[in-house]
């Protein structure tokens, strides 16, 4: 059996929201997928009680997370960095580790794959992480380097999925509460 091959639970997964600011998202053009991606994912962590940590990209000169991110992040503060890859800066490797002990598995979204997404699931991988990726909650300014980037990250053990599988999988069943709750922001 393969290792990459492990179900998703709610209880064992944080969700990281990265880097998607305004003056960076101009570049993406995939950018209205991505953000309604992200914020579903965003929506669907807070109704499962998922945690969920938040970056900027250099915050100063880039600006701050898009509205419609930050209105689903509630009390979360967006960490700021300068480095790539999120496990490269210490107070974000930090709050990972304040993380709830059952946490081994990080879904990660945001932009650029090739760039913050990929050092980041990379970094996540060396930290003793499983690492998940949805597609078409990432993306990059250029269309080749978003599926080279998600290309890597496979090939590194993360693995790569898509908004709907990683919410359903969080859910196990309908029928729930949060399969009602979740299910019209979905449709």
């Amino acid at each position: 059996m393969s290792e990459k091959l492990y179900r998703l639970a709610a209880a064992q997964c944080a969700l990281l929201v990265v880097d998607i600011q305004e003056r960076m998202m101009q570049a993406i053009p995939a950018r209205d997928e991505v953000v309604k991606n992200a914020a579903l994912l965003v929506q669907a962590a807070n109704i499962l009680q998922i945690p969920v940590l938040a970056t900027t990209q250099y915050a100063a000169r880039i600006g701050a997370l898009l509205p419609e991110i930050q209105a689903g992040l509630g009390g979360v503060i967006p960490l700021d960095k300068l480095e790539f890859g999120c496990f490269d800066n210490e107070a974000i490797t930090e709050a990972a580790k304040r993380l709830p002990k059952t946490v081994n598995t990080i879904v990660v979204c945001g932009v650029e794959a090739h760039i913050c997404i990929y050092q980041t699931v990379a970094g996540g991988l060396l930290q003793g992480y499983r690492m998940g990726v949805p597609a078409d909650a990432v993306a990059s300014r250029v269309e080749k380097n978003c599926q080279t980037g998600l290309a890597r990250i496979s090939e590194v053990g993360g693995i790569v999925a898509n908004t709907e599988m990683i919410i359903y999988e969080w859910l196990q069943k309908a029928g729930t509460p949060a399969f009602k709750a979740i299910l019209p922001f979905i449709k």
